[in-house]
């Protein structure tokens, strides 16, 4: 007997990329950060109180989200934590979008967001990119909300806080949701800086990324008092606890030292302009990226990810139409990009 309901029957989950077992791997394939997390959390983590694991952490996380708030200059009721910035994102979907129709987000994107669609039923329109990836925010008017990632995933092309804003201001109808998980390697301003003026803008972020504590699982939202206060409701009618103890301590751990995020951000943002002119200096078209991660067009990029596979080096490939010609490779350590770039040169041409 199949006791699957009919909707399990028909999804199409999401797959993330490989999590490869023992050493000997470089791993260029999940925009994981390739420096350890602050040493400030590595001292909290050291200092906890294993005793206190035995009670509930705080529902609503609100030391956490006092520091996030304090970061951004805003004010605490304008922020939201969750349990990885996936969970904030599917949140919001449940609030904003639900069986909604005239929902726009774009054709090639953060592959979580079709499985979304079809979980909570909302009607999307699929725009499409440009012919150099990049958004046109004019395709972005007069709908029952907005989806994007900004930077964009896969390609990496961020839209300036002009063009969030024209979006934002042509959709007052429905929620605009701006995904800024690669947000702080971009040279873009976050549209946090909007939300005082919109209240159909909501901003998610993760600590996954810039803070280098993607096994913690810690994504926060930020918009104005009722949309934090409609993701509260669904918190609330799903998983009052969504984030532990340690979780709410160790990232604010990492959010209070500046200097060390700084550090390593700028780091990234230095390896990736290199491998980027490396690789267009070899013949290659990379777009240009404000993530930590680069889109690079390639001949045969299957086979390149297969061989590259095959030398225990983990890349990104989606047999997708518009992006099977493209790697996506995350920006690593010096020493694994050139290894990267080594083997890339042994195995191919351009095109």
């Amino acid at each position: 007997m199949n006791y699957l309901s009919d909707k399990a029957k028909g999804m199409k989950p999401y797959v993330a990329g490989i999590q490869p077992e023992g050493g000997g791997w470089i791993k260029l394939n999940t925009n994981e950060n390739p420096y350890p997390p602050s040493p400030k959390v590595a001292a909290a983590l050291r200092e906890a109180e294993a005793s206190e694991l035995r009670l509930y952490p705080n529902a609503d996380s609100a030391s956490l989200c006092e520091a996030i708030a304090g970061n951004l200059g805003i004010g605490a009721e304008n922020v939201f934590a969750g349990n990885g910035s996936d969970e904030v994102l599917a949140l919001a979907y449940q609030a904003f979008f639900s069986g909604k129709q005239n929902v726009l987000t774009p054709d090639i994107s953060y592959g979580f967001y079709p499985v979304w669609n079809q979980m909570y039923e909302v009607s999307a329109t699929y725009v499409p990119l440009r012919d150099d990836y990049s958004i046109r925010a004019a395709d972005y008017k007069g709908s029952n909300g907005v989806i994007i990632a900004n930077p964009n995933a896969p390609t990496g092309i961020a839209l300036g806080l002009p063009e969030i804003e024209e979006i934002t201001a042509a959709n007052p109808s429905g929620v605009v949701m701006v995904d800024e998980a690669y947000i702080d390697f971009a040279d873009v301003r976050s549209a946090v800086a909007l939300i005082g003026k919109y209240e159909n803008l909501l901003v998610v972020r993760t600590f996954s990324k810039s803070h280098s504590l993607a096994g913690l699982r810690v994504g926060f939202a930020v918009g104005g008092r009722r949309l934090i206060e409609a993701l509260r409701m669904m918190k609330d009618s799903f998983n009052s606890y969504p984030l532990g103890r340690l979780p709410q301590m160790l990232a604010k751990a990492a959010i209070e030292d500046a200097g060390y995020w700084e550090d390593t951000r700028l780091r990234i943002i230095r390896t990736r302009e290199e491998t980027a002119a490396r690789l267009r200096g070899m013949g290659y078209n990379v777009l240009g990226s404000g993530a930590n991660f680069l889109f690079m067009e390639c001949g045969d990029a299957k086979g390149i990810y297969e061989n590259l596979l095959a030398g225990r080096i983990l890349v990104r490939y989606w047999e997708k139409h518009r992006i099977d010609r493209f790697l996506r490779v995350t920006v690593g350590l010096d020493s694994e990009m050139e290894e990267f770039i080594r083997c890339i040169g042994k195995l191919t041409k351009p095109r």
